[in-house]
């Protein structure tokens, strides 16, 4: 069995919460930034129709948090190779 406390894990847990860090503040931003503080100002420019704040806060804090989730899971499958971790039974 392998040590947990290796550098190896260190640094692919740093990158990791890194990486984690950067996405949940992007999504902190999008949501909460511009679905309500910013919602006032965001109104004033239309998409389809609609107030850019609005769209925001009812679809656009969604589409950023699945496109977000796409994003997560290419990095870390990047992260895995580059430290070379992988699942049991993948080759």
């Amino acid at each position: 069995m392998e040590k947990v406390d290796h550098p190896k894990h260190r640094k692919y847990w740093k990158e990791n919460l890194r990486l984690l860090f950067i996405l949940l503040s992007i999504w902190c931003l999008v949501s909460f930034g511009f679905g309500i503080l910013l919602v006032d100002q965001l109104n004033t420019i239309k998409l389809a129709g609609f107030p850019l704040g609005f769209w925001f806060a009812q679809q656009g804090s969604i589409i950023v948090f699945v496109v977000l989730i796409f994003i997560y899971v290419l990095r870390m499958n990047h992260l895995d190779r580059k430290y070379g971790f992988r699942e049991k039974g993948e080759f």
